[in-house]
């Protein structure tokens, strides 16, 4: 069980974070202070040290050279981020902007552990932006980074070969996707691939910041600037200044922080909020959105001068549902993960789950694959995962028309239809419809269910979308 020591000197977020790791099968230690840390533990055995960026005495990067090859994530407000990045120059392996969420937390977390397992086993050199949970080497070329996203299907494949081609250069990229998608895991193995790998890649979620401040957070202030302004500070883009500036869910920005940033592309500098002064800054932009920015463009909600401009080079990640068999093998990685979490060495997906897995849509993406797959093995008993423990439903437009349980012309027949089959022009919407109208008669919601190769919750859902009412006579009670 991996041993994580938390640096913090505010008892209730150091307590909250201890539970969070410990329900998550970390073992945790805690201490105030770095002084408090070197008097109480030995800080070299850790494997991790999460430690807040600003505490009394000693600041936290002082236990990047205490811990002597342990990695440190350094937690900070948003007011600190540019120290956040001088931070990592002196070696700590990564930054989290304080408020963070859960999953925000433990994604970190699993993968500095990950990666320094990998590491310790491989006895390579470490490299900085790893992927999130569950990275593969899918054809990556090692002597530059990794692209570090599993995954064979052919639309993957397109992808990694476009990242390949597009990371050495300057140029800016517009990633599309779903949420969920993994945009995230693109931009740093753009990053990673580029002759900017060893400077910061700073990545801003625009929708996670209140839009009276972003403009602040993105393009610094001067003292004075506006009320609270005490000092003078730093911005997110000249923190990137020589590396990455990532700008996720750009469609979020609003239009004043659109123009500041226009001018960054076009000129190469930046003015802070209430200053009459330039300075330039050298940054590489990426940006992604689930949004269609040339329809908001359209409508007048994004700058169309700033979509052509980020639309130089764009990639499509494919939802999850569009990758075949890929699912499977991501599930296989997420189970893998989630087993050595608990300590389990015997699980695996039962056929059902295998099936499910493949079948279902996934609408939120990896994201909901990992948590589903984490909820079952945590409430799991039996060697094998079930598809009732992932908590899915296999909907009828989940499934391939020769996947297509139960609907043959031959299954479908009850007593008394012998003239209305559907034709093989029907969707398998209509193929449903007809086939409930046809049936619900003579058969109960269990049978048609049976039949129709679905869940009673499904068939009462589809009934629903579809307006097909329940008939109440010449059906079997069902108690």
């Amino acid at each position: 069980m991996p041993h994580i020591l938390i640096v913090e000197d505010e008892t209730i977020i150091r307590s909250a974070l201890r539970r969070l790791l410990e329900r998550n099968q970390y073992q945790v230690s805690e201490a105030g202070s770095v002084q408090e840390a070197q008097e109480r533990f030995t800080i070299p055995t850790f494997d991790l040290i999460v430690s807040d960026l600003r505490l009394p005495g000693a600041p936290g990067t002082e236990l990047i050279k205490l811990g002597q090859g342990t990695p440190v994530l350094i937690m900070t407000s948003y007011a600190s981020l540019r120290s956040a990045v001088d931070s990592m120059k002196m070696g700590a392996v990564d930054y989290i902007a304080k408020p963070f969420d859960h999953d925000e937390m433990l994604q970190a977390v699993a993968r500095i552990l990950r990666d320094r397992q990998s590491l310790q086993s491989s006895g390579a050199e470490p490299l900085t932006g790893k992927a999130t949970p569950g990275a593969a080497k899918n054809g990556a070329d090692n002597s530059n980074g990794e692209i570090g996203i599993i995954g064979s299907c052919p639309p993957m494949q397109d992808l990694y070969s476009k990242i390949r081609k597009v990371a050495p250069t300057d140029s800016n990229v517009l990633i599309q996707g779903e949420s969920g998608t993994g945009k995230e895991l693109v931009a740093r193995a753009l990053h990673n691939l580029s002759r900017r790998a060893k400077a910061p890649m700073i990545s801003v979620n625009c929708a996670a910041i209140p839009e009276s401040l972003i403009e602040s957070e993105l393009f610094g202030h001067e003292k004075g600037a506006f009320t609270g302004a005490s000092a003078g500070r730093a911005g997110l883009v000249e923190a990137a200044d020589g590396g990455t500036l990532f700008l996720d869910e750009i469609g979020e920005l609003p239009l004043e922080a659109q123009a500041r940033l226009l001018r960054v592309l076009q000129e190469g500098e930046i003015r802070r909020v209430g200053s009459v002064q330039s300075q330039k800054v050298d940054v590489r932009l990426i940006a992604a959105t689930h949004r269609d920015l040339k329809s908001l463009a359209k409508i007048g909600q994004f700058r169309e001068d700033l979509y052509y401009r980020l639309h130089v080079i764009a990639l499509k990640l494919p939802a999850l549902r569009e990758r075949g068999a890929d699912v499977n093998e991501i599930a296989t990685a997420f189970l893998a993960r989630q087993s050595a979490r608990v300590n389990r060495t015997d699980l695996k997906f039962a056929p059902d789950a295998e099936q499910a897995i493949r079948h279902y849509s996934w609408p939120g993406n990896v994201r909901e694959l990992e948590n589903a797959v984490e909820r079952a093995v945590i409430l799991c008993e039996s060697p094998e995962i079930s598809a009732e423990l992932l908590g899915i439903d296999i909907e009828l437009n989940d499934l391939d028309d020769d996947e297509f349980i139960g609907l043959s012309p031959q299954q479908g027949n009850g007593p008394g239809n012998t003239s209305h089959e559907p034709t093989e022009d029907l969707s398998l919407e209509d193929y449903f419809q007809h086939f409930v109208l046809e049936h619900q008669d003579h058969m109960t919601e269990t049978e048609l269910a049976r039949k129709l190769g679905v869940s009673r919750k499904c068939l009462w859902e589809r009934r629903q979308r579809l307006g097909i009412p329940r008939r109440k006579t010449g059906v079997a009670s069902e108690s």
